[in-house]
């Protein structure tokens, strides 16, 4: 575990006033140091590990906070319309689909494999092998990057990969005491038997257990965690807010100019109309942010809820494929899947930095620098997060004492980050998220015709993930 001294990185986050930092966000662009020298890999990158993967398309259902429309349904209920509204987006002729993945956090035990029971619901057929994944936050990345090896490797042909999360219905269960009685019961073959077994009840069994929301390995919840980081790295509450309100603004202005056209529509029975739109975007004055108790460490703490992401509904699911199976079926591909990358460091007091971690490590794999990203899909947990996440790599105290680099890494220009919103303001199904960054990721190279993009995401655990991805041409 390590305590990072306060003045030993990128402390003028912290204290710039609020009109100041919203500038330094749009020019953040300074000095890059990259780990290697700058190698033109192009289409290589891939292709030397194996054949060529692509994303197709990718669908979603709307993003909707936790207990508002889609509270009656199942994870595998959004899944399944998700990869209806995929299949219908697409029009695969599902016999030419190998295999499906998916990830799902907080599982159903009635449908453990939500992969397979979505792909049945949905119409796949029965032929096609599925199953789940569950990596916390980064899950469905785990579903596309484990796809990306079978095809590359040769395996398969075309996979479905995406994740679903249903907050609205969190799994709880009896308390651990009263399972184990209950199992007993069932070997109970006498009077005396049934005696014995009343006399170790207690009214204390009767207590539900809940769904953890802190780390296992820590008993801390992420709040605090997200917090601490950003006390850490000096990101002022100011500055947390800012970047929230960015990011409801960036996700509006997406949605009003049509950009967000992953999303499809969602009948919830009982309904007239579907479901259309995200619905946790909003537009909250700064002073109101401003108003808001900290929600976790109190009374000084700087995470609120104005600044963190919501409990998020949703489903997502995506199409990938070798080029040339792509090709054959009269595709065009919106992007290569080019390299990932995965890392894991101390879940208490590095659990939410992932990106910094894995950012280095995958453009090194792809030959890159920060220089040559010109999009930038990173997962928004908590805005103080992301904003720590940034200000690592402009650390040298960090890159050189925990990322084993001569100088520090480099600044991420804010005017290339999440410009079509993110976490904290589109919402965050768990395992769902992960399909969005690389959907927005590849159609924002495609807006803006540039080359390639960066997604990253922290996980729980202390877990993060990074992609390379670029445009197809």
């Amino acid at each position: 575990m390590f305590t990072l001294p306060r003045l030993a990185v990128a402390p003028a986050l912290g204290r710039t006033a609020s009109s100041a930092l919203a500038a330094s966000l749009s020019t953040a662009a300074a000095a890059r140091a990259g780990p290697a020298v700058k190698v033109d890999r192009k289409k290589e990158i891939q292709a030397a590990k194996g054949r060529n993967v692509v994303l197709v398309d990718a669908a979603r259902t709307p993003f909707v906070m936790a207990g508002t429309d889609f509270k009656p349904l199942w994870s595998h209920d959004l899944l399944r319309k998700a990869f209806k509204g995929l299949l219908a987006k697409t029009q695969l002729d599902t016999e030419h689909l190998d295999y499906v993945i998916a990830g799902n956090v907080l599982q159903e035990v009635k449908t453990s494999n939500v992969a397979r029971e979505a792909a049945l619901g949905a119409g796949i057929p029965d032929s096609v092998p599925a199953h789940t994944v569950t990596m916390a936050c980064i899950s469905s990345n785990q579903a596309l990057t484990t796809g990306a090896s079978m095809i590359a490797s040769g395996q398969i042909d075309s996979m479905i990969f995406g994740g679903t999360e249903v907050m609205s219905d969190v799994p709880i269960r009896f308390s651990r005491p009263l399972r184990r009685l209950m199992l007993d019961a069932q070997k109970v073959r006498s009077p005396q038997g049934w005696i014995n077994l009343l006399k170790r009840f207690r009214p204390s069994m009767l207590a539900p257990e809940l769904p953890a929301v802190a780390e296992f390995s820590t008993n801390e919840v992420m709040g605090h965690s997200a917090d601490r980081l950003a006390a850490a790295f000096d990101i002022s509450r100011e500055a947390q807010d800012d970047f929230a309100l960015r990011s409801h603004m960036n996700a509006l202005e997406a949605g009003k100019a049509g950009k967000l056209s992953d999303i499809v529509p969602v009948y919830v029975p009982g309904k007239k109309e579907p479901v259309v739109a995200d619905n946790g975007v909003r537009i909250t004055p700064r002073e109101k942010l401003a108003s808001l108790n900290p929600a976790f460490v109190k009374p000084h703490g700087t995470v609120t809820a104005g600044n963190a992401s919501f409990l998020t509904d949703g489903a997502s699911a995506g199409l990938i494929m070798s080029e040339d199976k792509a090709l054959e079926l009269g595709y065009k591909p919106l992007a290569y899947i080019r390299e990932y990358e995965y890392v894991a460091q101390d879940p208490k007091d590095e659990l939410l930095l992932g990106p910094a971690y894995v950012t280095p490590k995958v453009l090194a794999k792809a030959g890159l620098t920060l220089d040559d990203i010109s999009v930038f899909e990173y997962h928004e947990a908590f805005a103080g997060q992301l904003l720590a996440n940034i200000a690592a790599l402009e650390s040298e105290w960090f890159c050189k004492n925990k990322l084993g680099l001569d100088a520090a890494f480099g600044s991420i220009d804010m005017d290339k980050l999440n410009n079509w919103g993110g976490s904290l303001s589109i919402g965050h199904p768990f395992a769902a998220t992960s399909t969005r960054l690389t959907y927005h990721a590849a159609k924002r190279l495609q807006d803006a015709d540039t080359k390639y993009a960066l997604t990253a995401a922290c996980a729980a655990g202390g877990l993060g993930s990074g992609n390379v991805i670029e445009r197809y041409e």
